[in-house]
């Protein structure tokens, strides 16, 4: 697993495919013969041996003795009385399944994230220097508009970017060279998004890309790239583990900045006292 994280983003299209189809059900996903594990990931026989290769196995039969070890172990460990979220709920009941998979999904994400991107991240979203844009898809724009919402209160020249491609060479003929581009895109990988990143590009900005771990095309352009698990038993996919990133960015970049955006917060409270959007209890 060790291997799979730390070498993922070099890894081909394919053989990130390949490497999330193993993450699922570990160790057992990789005990299977050549053929099986290929078709499970939906790849070929080849990319399979390729992968086995590049994480520094002789061979198939090398990798699954690694892999038998490790279930070994795990095995003669003591094993810990399992718990059910609804306690009520039999274990296969979907509130169970469902958490288990968004519990998975965060726990593979964030063994993945590379910490000293995510400090560069949060230094970028934090440098008043640059105005920072964010812009998500049919999907993710709820999360876009989560970080926006946050980063919003917490900075200067923050700019939401609507998700109609007619409006974008608005936004674009703001953005200079430096400036800083949040973009999320999962699978079903959205022209439009892509093409909104070439344009950031070529004007220079920086492009902080959050996806899934299939990664996404922009991800040729990124800086930097969050490639979250978002797999669940659901015909969509989940956005937990995304939303759980932001939120820790969000809180990462109010911490360094906190003496400007107290600042910032207090004035804003003054104004909701006068609007009154918030009720007051004596």
């Amino acid at each position: 697993m060790e291997r799979l994280q730390g070498r993922f983003d070099n890894l081909t299209r394919a053989e990130r495919q390949l490497a999330a189809s193993l993450q699922e059900n570990y160790p057992v996903s990789g005990l299977g013969s050549i053929t099986t594990v290929a078709e499970k990931a939906n790849v070929s026989a080849p990319t399979v041996a390729r992968l086995i290769q590049k994480l520094g196995f002789g061979g198939f039969a090398e990798f699954q003795a690694a892999l038998r070890d490790e279930l070994e172990a795990r095995i003669t460990n003591p094993i810990a009385k399992h718990d059910n979220w609804a306690g009520k709920a039999p274990t296969e009941h979907i509130l169970n399944r469902f958490s288990e998979a968004v519990l998975d999904n965060i726990r593979q994400s964030l063994g993945q994230i590379d910490h000293k991107a995510f400090d560069a991240t949060c230094d970028l979203l934090a440098d008043t220097n640059r105005h920072l844009f964010i812009a998500g898809g049919r999907i993710t724009r709820m999360v876009a508009d989560y970080l926006f919402l946050h980063m919003q209160v917490i900075r200067p020249n923050v700019t939401n970017v609507q998700s109609i491609s007619n409006a974008w060479p608005h936004y674009l003929l703001n953005m200079k060279q430096g400036d800083v581009l949040a973009i999320f895109d999962i699978r079903r990988y959205e022209n439009s998004t892509l093409r909104l990143a070439e344009m950031a590009n070529e004007r220079g900005a920086r492009i902080v890309l959050f996806t899934d771990q299939w990664h996404s095309p922009v991800g040729k352009m990124a800086d930097h790239t969050f490639g979250v698990h978002i797999e669940v038993p659901s015909a969509w996919d989940s956005s937990a583990a995304t939303v759980l990133l932001v939120e820790t960015i969000i809180a990462a970049v109010e911490t360094s900045t906190w003496g400007d955006t107290k600042e910032r917060m207090q004035t804003l409270e003054g104004m909701f006292d006068q609007t009154r959007l918030f009720r007051k209890f004596k």
